[in-house]
């Protein structure tokens, strides 16, 4: 499922992801278990209110790697 990451149009990062949220322009959101969850869980609601589909991934670490940066992220999306 992370391999849609590598190959899609994705943002990363919390504050991208949000913006991107309120314009419309997300199909799928990935989130990091390991995260935060004061971070996490308002993009989780956010994401169930507009009926945008949320995936939870175990580590930020593994999806930092599948969004192809060296350093972990919190979150992140498939673009429309």
């Amino acid at each position: 499922m992370l391999e849609e990451l590598k190959t899609g149009p994705s943002l990363v990062g919390l504050k991208q992801l949000r913006k991107a949220l309120r314009d419309g322009g997300v199909r799928k959101v990935f989130l990091a278990r390991d995260a935060e969850a004061r971070l996490t869980i308002p993009i989780e609601t956010q994401c169930r209110e507009a009926g945008i589909a949320c995936v939870w991934v175990e580590t930020m670490a593994e999806l930092g790697e599948a969004c192809g940066i060296d350093v972990g992220a919190a979150a992140a999306a498939l673009r429309r």
